[in-house]
């Protein structure tokens, strides 16, 4: 349920003993797969429908399917399918939307194939050089209203162990800090999650997000004086016996 990118390493190692038959259609899974690593969890996906997905993708044809919103509504589809990015809790279909006229990004788990597909098209360029990269920003920054880019005081490395792809898009600068793109729902959502990554951080981009930020350390500032006060006032009724 929910194979892992790991998983499909395996399979292609599989692909010299098995039928030519499913031989192709595994060796398409594994071509048209791209990686985009995070935390384990998530809903799990067919078989079926990844073979199909990566088949197509392999294929050049064009894909039609039923695919469901986050709310449950269910509207047709009609795209040229390009690649598979695959995480360790999700799986997402980058495809060119024939009726919208422009790339998409599909969850897996939300698409229910109606073959027969066709015809066959000529591939399009892929939106970008990195699909995990464009993936990992449509899911954390391009979908928000609100959004901000921030200087970590942290190596790439250790910031890449402690951020999700869905958490924002990081990039080297020094040795010593990188730049993480992020974004949310709302200017408050946003302060807190920059406020949950718990690593030291300079406000490159963002509008209101410095403001938001001052805001939240009045708020804290004030909780804490008081919640000191109080403690005194403890300490004063409750002196210790000698």
């Amino acid at each position: 349920e929910g194979v892992g990118e790991s998983s499909v390493r395996a399979l292609a190692k599989l692909e010299q003993v098995l039928p030519s038959r499913l031989q192709r259609r595994v060796g398409a899974l594994h071509a048209y797969t791209v990686p985009l690593l995070r935390a384990p969890g998530g809903p799990g996906v067919e078989p079926g429908v990844l073979t199909e997905l990566a088949a197509v993708c392999r294929d050049a044809e064009r894909l039609r399917f039923v695919y469901r919103d986050h709310a449950g509504n269910e509207s047709r589809r009609r795209v040229e399918p390009h690649r598979l990015v695959c995480t360790e809790c999700r799986w997402y279909l980058v495809a060119w939307d024939l009726d919208r006229a422009g790339w998409r990004t599909f969850r897996a788990d939300r698409i229910t194939p109606r073959p027969p597909h066709g015809p066959r098209f000529t591939p399009r360029e892929g939106p970008a050089g990195d699909l995990a990269a464009y993936v990992s920003e449509g899911l954390s920054t391009r979908v928000y209203p609100d959004r901000a880019v921030l200087r970590l005081l942290v190596p790439l490395e250790e910031a890449a162990g402690r951020i999700s792809p869905s958490d924002g898009t990081l990039a080297a600068e020094s040795a010593d800090s990188c730049l993480l793109t992020t974004g949310a729902t709302s200017l408050d959502v946003l302060v807190i999650h920059i406020l949950l990554l718990g690593l030291e951080f300079e406000v490159v981009e963002g509008d209101g997000v410095q403001e938001g930020l001052r805001a939240a350390h009045g708020l804290l500032g004030r909780a804490l004086e008081r919640g000191e006060r109080k403690g005194e006032r403890n300490a004063d009724a409750f002196p210790e016996s000698e």
